[in-house]
């Protein structure tokens, strides 16, 4: 059956995605990751969709090699059509194969197809790895896209140099073709020596803008964008500069229409639990970005997915005359919140305007509330800090389903967002699918992470030091989702 909103192969995982748009249709390739013992290899496998609501699981696209292949592991790349031939560049890596420097080898690859990515013919004559002065472990993520301007083709890679601090050599190197057969190094498209890495670069053209999208690979671990009036830069970081936080990552692009997608992963936590560490790869998530008006760009959900969401949940805030009638809470210097009478469904989109007095410290939503308000996510905004956080309370589980009630544990650091919140009114919208959630503030300002230990509970508005008015508070679900459903991820099925 196809999958809604979120989509996840069937005892694997999503890994980096590589979105192709041909006639009206998404191809998203994806890195299909299967956490067994021993590590099989890692094939690209796909899945299409033209509605960017509904996805229908493709299977196998194309293969690993075997176990004494380069490609025993075929990573990240991309693929562009030239004519009628669809070339598609990969990253061939086998960890029994070292470079001259000890590290596991990666390689650029190409295959094309002439049957409309029905099959590949490989090309292994056309393999090459990194030239002197980059390491040859990291030579991965081949994103070619053409310069018409200067009427070639570019490379970009997300490279290391050989010199220089550990956790500062990542550069995105560049290779420029005129045949996609035959490419020569070229200087470096970015190299700020900030990062350990910059993973799945992605460059592309909107109106006098260009745009480039990478994945920094440092203890921040997030999609980050740069913005230029040229390939040649200087590339400048925007004031509010990441996609998405900690468990989105790996976020590529696609246009149709002039709209601009971002395809990523929401990534699993070990143990499925909340305090389980983040894990490589995970479910496929779509946002899509706004242009604003001096350039920089904002990403929430498609309309699409808004408009999928066709049921409205009845919900009432307790001691309250309707969910949608604007209600007052009015904390003073202390905290106020109110619950709602009913349980929230299993997968939900929830909306709701927040209307915020100057001076208010926080305000927010609790998700998975028990019905006094003090078990719950919170989605807190705080407008003195210009953020957005992601908490939970209790914050420690001790195991056995016990909770530990302890103040010395702090919310991730990594599920909070920078944003305006300016006194007036903001839209707050959420997506809970079983154990995935995805917040976004005035479409905007996105935040995605999991929901594992508290599967559920009610829907609840708060406020603390100051005052918000709640409007137009609504719930709503898909047709077929009414009713509870099987959480998509079952406890420590993967522990």
């Amino acid at each position: 059956m196809p999958q809604q909103i979120f989509f996840r192969p069937r005892e694997a995982w999503v890994g980096d995605i590589i979105p192709f748009e041909q006639d009206g249709e998404f191809t998203l390739f994806y890195l299909h990751e299967e956490r067994a013992d021993p590590k099989p290899g890692t094939p690209w496998h796909a899945v299409s969709t033209r509605d960017l609501v509904t996805f229908e699981d493709r299977g196998l696209a194309f293969e690993h090699g075997s176990d004494s292949d380069p490609d025993f592991n075929v990573y990240t790349g991309s693929i562009v059509r030239d004519g009628e031939t669809h070339h598609l560049f990969s990253t061939g890596q086998n960890p029994r194969r070292l470079g001259a420097d000890g590290l596991p080898l990666q390689l650029v690859m190409h295959a094309t197809s002439t049957d409309g990515m029905r099959t590949w013919t490989r090309h292994p004559q056309h393999t090459f790895g990194a030239p002197h002065g980059y390491e040859s472990g990291d030579w991965r993520d081949p994103f070619v896209f053409r310069d018409e301007e200067a009427g070639l083709w570019r490379m970009l890679i997300a490279a290391r140099h050989t010199d220089g601090p550990e956790r500062r050599r990542g550069v995105i190197a560049q290779c420029v073709s005129d045949d996609l057969v035959t490419w020569r190094i070229a200087e470096p498209f970015w190299d700020p020596r900030r990062y350990v890495a910059h993973e799945c670069p992605d460059v592309f053209q909107w109106g006098e803008w260009w745009y480039l999208v990478y994945s920094e690979f440092s203890d921040a671990f997030t999609t980050r964008y740069r913005m230029a009036r040229s390939l040649e830069g200087p590339w400048i970081a925007p004031e509010h500069d990441s996609i998405d936080g900690r468990a989105y990552y790996a976020s590529k692009t696609a246009e149709r229409d002039g709209r601009r997608f971002f395809f990523g992963w929401i990534a699993s936590r070990e143990g499925s639990r909340d305090d389980g560490a983040w894990q490589w790869a995970g479910t496929l998530s779509v946002l899509e970005a706004r242009q604003n008006a001096d350039g920089t760009l904002s990403f929430g959900f498609t309309p699409e997915t808004r408009a999928s969401f066709t049921e409205s949940v009845p919900l009432t805030l307790a001691g309250t005359p309707a969910a949608d009638a604007a209600v007052v809470i009015d904390a003073g210097d202390g905290y106020r919140a109110l619950v709602s009478e009913q349980e929230l469904p299993d997968a939900f989109h929830a909306s709701v305007t927040l209307d915020i007095d100057a001076g208010t410290t926080e305000c927010g939503l609790l998700l998975r509330s028990s019905a006094d308000g003090d078990t719950s996510y919170v989605v807190r905004l705080e407008p003195k800090r210009g953020r957005m956080v992601f908490d939970r309370w209790p914050r420690r589980r001790t195991g056995a389903g016990q909770w530990e009630i302890s103040g010395d544990v702090p919310f991730f650091v990594e599920l909070e967002r920078s944003c305006d919140l300016a006194p007036g009114a903001h839209l707050l919208e959420v997506i809970v699918d079983g154990d995935l959630c995805v917040v976004n503030l005035d479409g905007r300002t996105t935040l995605s992470t999991r929901l594992y230990d508290h599967p559920r509970g009610r829907l609840g508005v708060f406020a603390g030091e100051g005052a918000v008015t709640v409007r137009d508070l609504r719930v709503a679900v898909h047709v077929a989702s009414t009713g509870p459903v099987e959480t998509r991820h079952p406890q420590n099925q993967y522990a």
